[in-house]
């Protein structure tokens, strides 16, 4: 047996190849859609994919099962517990096999038993794994978003994403009997989980990428909780808010991603049609360094700069029922595509190369937006002076960490749906921890016509090191 872990940084997100090399057979658990890397190992083992399965109707990434099978040629092998609302849609149409607790996935040697484990979802199961060609006992458990190393998977995200109401005591409880019923399983038994430290699946997941069952009892806060009552309280406080896009990729893993074919730049747009593409009302986001956007951006674009946190804001921002394009050279524009479409966002309609800025600029009807930045000491003036509206864009957990007294707190995600909040009778600073979403979001309220917004360099960190008051 091979077994061969994928992690995609950018989502914290695992998935599991598994090859009998005996057979020429493999297996592969919640894949995404980068589906090639899965092919290439596969075949790099002597073996083809044969088998697709997943864990749940992902929330965080956009599943690559459809894409996959129809890549390699495998079989789908879908979850078929939970009730009637979290059931595949595109299970009958695209052949496949629904599963159930109990149930064995033979993979040449490997054997796969399906293990229904609800409460982070109703239909979420999990796989023991055994080698029949070495052992009579599995070796490991594939967790998906059930155990996690140093966690346990959120039951609140079909109330506070799916926006079903009334499901999250109810799925937290049942996660509870879900981890009681696997306490007992063999303490040897490893944990494969389907996400590391980052993921918003969970609050305190480790970046150690797996464990086993008995270190879990033993260190893992859930299994620490003596009764149902306890685990409930402590499994739905401190959980952070769930990107926006959680409930379009639930919605649209329960349809059926659409199959891609692979990914694909689209045709550069000439810097002429970037002030038509502007008035059309159609979203533009530079994918520039935060400070080159600072010193001068087209008005009308947003700054989401490709980093690590890409995906997440591209989800809060862009709207997934339009057409949407980029501002970047040809090998960021590789990388936002390839990106995107882990998220689903794959109406990208085109792309600017930044010499386009230059452009706009060039013109003398069409000056660049500049962010202006102030510092910790400044901004302390300000506030003591009453000059400034200050607001806070960290999330939840940050802000009852410590925060600057007069702040106005609002998450970065939720600044659109929020702005009607926002004083505008005086400048506006921007502050998160350290300067980089704070920057997004002032490229929001640009967008939104608010002329006076600053940025607090180096956030609150820098706000906290020069001893500078904070409030709790």
């Amino acid at each position: 047996m091979f077994v061969k872990r994928f992690f995609e940084p950018k989502l914290a997100q695992a998935s599991y190849l598994i090859v009998c090399q005996g057979k020429g057979q493999a297996v592969v658990i919640d894949p995404n859609r980068d589906v090639d890397q899965y092919i290439q190992a596969a075949a790099a083992e002597g073996a083809t994919v044969t088998h697709i399965t997943e864990t749940h109707i992902h929330a965080d990434f956009c599943s690559g099962a459809r894409e996959l099978a129809a890549r390699s040629g495998g079989t789908l092998y879908l979850s078929d517990e939970g009730d009637a609302d979290w059931k595949y849609a595109f299970a009958a149409a695209d052949g496949a096999v629904l599963v159930k607790h109990g149930d064995h996935l033979t993979v040449g040697n490997i054997d796969l038993e399906v293990v229904h484990t609800p409460g982070h979802t109703p239909e979420h199961i999990s796989f023991l794994i055994t080698d029949r060609a070495a052992a009579d006992e599995p070796i490991a458990a594939a967790t998906g978003d059930f155990i996690f190393v140093g966690d346990v998977g959120r039951p609140d995200l079909l109330e506070k994403a799916a926006n079903l109401k009334g499901t999250m005591e109810v799925g937290a409880r049942t996660l509870w009997k879900s981890i009681e019923a696997f306490r007992a399983r063999p303490e040897w038994l490893q944990i494969w989980p389907g996400h590391g430290a980052g993921s918003s699946c969970g609050k305190g997941i480790s970046a150690i990428p797996h464990s086993t069952l008995g270190y879990e009892k033993r260190f893992n806060w859930a299994f620490q909780c003596k009764t149902e009552q306890e685990f409930v309280n402590a499994v739905l406080e401190g959980q952070p808010d769930p990107p926006k896009y959680f409930a379009e990729m639930k919605r649209v893993n329960k349809i059926g991603p659409r199959v891609l074919g692979g990914f694909t730049r689209p045709a550069e747009t000439p810097a002429a049609d970037l002030a038509p593409v502007l008035a059309s009302g159609a979203r533009v986001v530079d994918m520039r360094p935060a400070a080159e956007f600072a010193m001068g951006g087209v008005p009308g674009t947003i700054n989401v700069p490709m980093n690590g946190s890409f995906t997440t804001w591209m989800g809060w921002f862009v709207p997934y029922t339009e057409d949407f394009y980029l501002i970047g050279d040809a090998a960021l524009v590789d990388t936002a595509v390839r990106d995107l479409a882990m998220i689903g966002l794959d109406r990208i309609g085109g792309w600017f190369n930044p010499s386009a800025v230059a452009a706009w600029s060039s013109s003398a009807q069409h000056p660049l937006s500049q962010i202006p930045q102030i510092g910790v000491m400044d901004l302390a003036e300000s506030i003591k002076n009453g000059g400034v509206t200050l607001v806070d864009v960290r999330n939840v957990n940050e802000w009852s960490g410590g925060h600057i007294k007069g702040a106005l707190h609002i998450p970065l995600g939720r600044l659109t749906e929020r702005f009607e909040e926002i004083p505008q009778g005086k400048p506006i600073v921007m502050q998160c921890a350290g300067g980089a979403r704070s920057m997004i979001g002032a490229s929001v309220l640009k967008t939104r016509g608010l002329d006076r917004v600053i940025n607090l360099t180096g956030g609150f960190g820098a706000w906290a090191k020069a001893g500078l008051p904070v409030e709790n």
